[in-house]
């Protein structure tokens, strides 16, 4: 077991700050002053520096001053669902009485505005369409809606390619030109971002006083916006982990919309308690596997939903379709899997840097998940292809720290004219089309990139560690400071802890988890932890002590609380 310590230069300002333990992590995380964990709405950077708000704002203005028909696009992820949701209701609360929304559904339409999509929300004829969480790569679409006659907003956080769509206007953090500085804002912040300067210039015009409605208080969607910055994975830069501590809050507290919570009930969390990661890990999910599936727009009536009967019913709806995608994964996982220990045991074949897998029957929907299992596994980028069209395939990547995936798929297609159909994406996730007769070809051009830009070193798995925790700080209420001082997230990760530990019982649970009972080596303390998805041949042994890589964890059960350390990794000691 490889771990390497995380390091960071003591500051007296969070010695005095913070409890000990807390101050050691967030040194380790690069912060130096109090006021970069202070999360009070006031510290959320305006909106002004966003490239091309103020030409968003005016078409929307107008807009609805002609009370248009207005037609959110969006995406059929959490992100794209979180933001139409947001746009949806947003608008509505401004005063906008003809306003819809689009999400292509992936099998039929494919990802983002579409020349197919905009003459499909032809037949509903739209003045203006806003897209949200896509549009940035969709010069086709744009080109399309301007020959129907159509306007287009668009709202995005995607990587631009080296041209723009001529849309009537782009917010985008990451276009060209753009000086927010925070480039990592999920769709579903910057959507959140224009409807709050639409409402600021509404008011302004004084729109709200004419029309005798009250200006919306754009912090009662921030629970939105929690669950859709979490569940995209995007860097957990400053901005963002303000817009989720303060969505956390509310939610909470109890002002969380209706279907939130109905989908938190299904997955078995208390809202009061509420941590990023359950975002993450239980409602995301359930709402991606709409997108996956079926129709996200049973996702986005869930979130839309007023009626607590309705979304409940929504939310199982959604459950059900979870279970569904957990059956369609743990199958196709299993084969890939198959297929990567047969590759390791080969004589005369060598894992590549980059693992590229296609088979004719995956789910199109679910190779994202499979994508990101076989990284976390063998700890390399993965690609994972499923059937598209007739003679295409449709592949969804994960990658690790280290190597750039869209950089990497842009080489390759500028290497390689016409290997690659279209492709998007960010550093660490990305999505493509390619010819099918064409996957060989591009397995070779993408692992001729890698050798040449993925270091041997980065291939190694490796375990990151704020350090081994003594018997005085391995308690209940160091979990409840550590939890506390989130939100954590991606690139602002959960303290994690690494030490040795007696073994003193272990068991299965739930068909392939372990429940342990551990011991402190010194006072022979007792502490639970659980092991979630591990090896079956290494698991459970016989092993007198463990070496663990592990979280802090608090358990509930009938009304108690207690320590549990969340195991990320268990190495037998022998």
């Amino acid at each position: 077991m490889s771990v390497r310590l995380r390091v960071g230069s003591s500051n007296a300002a969070l010695d005095v700050a913070f409890d000990p333990l807390v101050a050691r992590v967030f040194a380790h995380r690069g912060i130096s002053d109090p006021v970069q964990v202070d999360y009070q709405l006031k510290n959320l950077l305006p909106y002004h520096q966003l490239k091309g708000i103020e030409s968003a704002v005016a078409l929307l203005v107008h807009a609805l001053e002609a009370q248009q028909h207005i037609v959110i696009v969006g995406d059929f992820d959490c992100d794209g669902a979180t933001s139409t949701s947001l746009a949806m209701l947003a608008l509505g609360a401004m005063g906008a009485k003809n306003v819809s929304y689009l999400v292509p559904n992936r099998f039929d339409f494919g990802y983002g505005l579409s020349t197919a999509l905009v003459d499909y929300a032809q037949t509903i004829q739209p003045d203006l369409i806003v897209t949200v969480d896509n549009g940035i790569a969709s010069h086709e679409g744009v080109k399309r809606a301007h020959e129907l006659g159509i306007k287009v907003v668009v709202t995005d956080h995607h990587l631009a390619a080296d041209t723009l769509p001529e849309a009537d206007a782009i917010v985008n953090p990451n276009q060209p030109g753009c000086e927010f500085p925070f480039k990592s804002t999920a769709g579903v912040g910057v959507i959140f971002y224009v409807m709050s300067a639409l409402r600021r210039q509404l008011q302004t015009q004084g729109w709200f006083a004419q029309q005798q409605i009250a200006p919306p208080n754009m912090a009662q969607y921030l629970d939105l916006v929690a669950l859709g910055t979490v569940a995209d994975l995007v860097p957990m830069e400053h901005n963002n982990r303000i817009l989720v501590a303060q969505g956390l809050a509310r939610i909470r507290a109890g002002k969380v919309r209706p279907g939130l919570l109905a989908l938190l009930n299904v997955a078995k969390r208390q809202h009061h308690n509420l941590q990023a990661s359950d975002l993450g890990f239980s409602v995301g999910p359930r709402l991606n596997a709409a997108g996956r599936l079926d129709d996200m727009s049973l996702g986005i009536e869930c979130l839309l939903s007023d009626n607590e009967q309705i979304a409940n019913q929504l939310a199982q709806e959604l459950d059900e379709l979870n279970a569904q995608r957990r059956n369609i994964e743990a199958d196709m996982q299993q084969q890939a899997s198959n297929i990567l220990t047969r590759l390791e045991a080969s004589q005369d074949k060598v894992m590549p840097k980059c693992v590229c897998l296609y088979h004719p029957d995956w789910h199109q929907g679910v190779v994202g998940i499979v994508a990101s299992r076989i990284k976390e596994k063998w700890h390399r980028p993965a690609l994972v292809f499923a059937q598209g069209d007739a003679d295409t395939l449709k592949g969804s990547c994960r990658s690790i720290a280290g190597f750039h995936l869209r950089d990497a798929l842009a080489a390759v297609d500028a290497r390689n004219p016409g290997l690659i159909i279209k492709f998007g994406g960010h550093a660490m996730a990305a999505g493509l089309s390619i010819k099918a007769d064409h996957f060989g070809d591009f397995e070779d051009a993408l692992n001729t990139y890698a050798q040449e830009h993925l270091a041997d070193s980065l291939l190694a798995q490796e375990w990151r560690s704020d350090g081994e925790l003594s018997t005085q700080e391995l308690q209940l209420n160091q979990a409840f400071l550590l939890q506390q001082a989130g939100p954590w997230g991606q690139g602002f990760e959960e303290p994690t802890f690494h030490g040795r530990f007696m073994v003193v019982q272990q068991r299965i649970v739930g068909e392939k988890h372990l429940k342990l009972v551990l011991a402190d080596l010194q006072t022979g303390e007792l502490v639970d932890a659980i092991y979630f998805n591990i090896d079956l041949a290494v698991w459970p042994n016989t092993c007198e002590q463990a070496d663990l890589v592990y979280r802090l964890d608090i358990n509930e059960f009938r009304g108690r609380q207690s320590l549990q350390l969340m195991v990320q990794h268990m190495s037998p000691v022998v």
